[in-house]
């Protein structure tokens, strides 16, 4: 048996043992910190979950403004043919009723809005609605803080505040199961 060196026993190699701990805290690292965008839609809060049969109240006609949208995008307002473009303004008017018509909802507070759809409406028509909708209960409210508060409506503005706004203007929107093609 041939005898060793010392020269032979020393190798020059990396010890690479720890290359896969550095690799894995840098994967983990990089995994935390990093943010994926993502399409968030439309932030809706829906009521709790019930087992219990839903209460089906007598609504009075007077105080439901009713939207249908159907397979053909057209908008039916109250039993009336109307435009989107429309939509903001007499929804407003509606919740306020400021010259106290008696097809207009009685007060703020008992406004409620319907809004049903088909099936086939389109996604964009749905949206365009909706905002219209929601555009004109944040230009209520906008509204209300400037006559109470002089200030305009946003998240600086108090949450009490904000809450005594949406208390006298709530924001009711129900949305009904949609309709088949040609149901409504």
């Amino acid at each position: 048996m041939a005898k060793k060196s010392s020269r032979d026993r020393m190798k020059n190699e990396v010890n690479a043992g720890s290359m896969a701990d550095i690799a894995f805290l840098l994967l983990i690292f990089f995994l935390v910190t990093t943010t994926i965008d993502v399409d968030k839609g439309i932030t809706v809060k829906l009521p709790p979950w019930s087992e219990d049969e839903p209460d089906i109240t007598k609504l009075n006609k007077r105080n439901v403004y009713s939207v249908l949208v159907n397979a053909q995008n057209q908008l039916l307002v109250r039993g009336e043919l109307a435009e989107i473009d429309d939509l903001r303004e007499n929804a407003k008017e509606f919740i306020v009723n400021p010259q106290r018509r008696e097809d207009l909802a009685e007060k703020p507070t008992k406004a409620i809005i319907s809004l049903k759809n088909d099936r086939g409406t389109s996604y964009e028509t749905y949206l365009e609605v909706y905002n219209e909708l929601k555009a004109a209960y944040n230009e209520l409210w906008e509204a209300e803080s400037q006559r109470l508060y002089g200030v305009p409506y946003s998240d600086e503005l108090p949450l009490a505040y904000r809450k005594e706004i949406k208390g006298k203007i709530p924001f009711v929107l129900s949305e009904a199961e949609p309709t088949n093609f040609g149901e409504e």
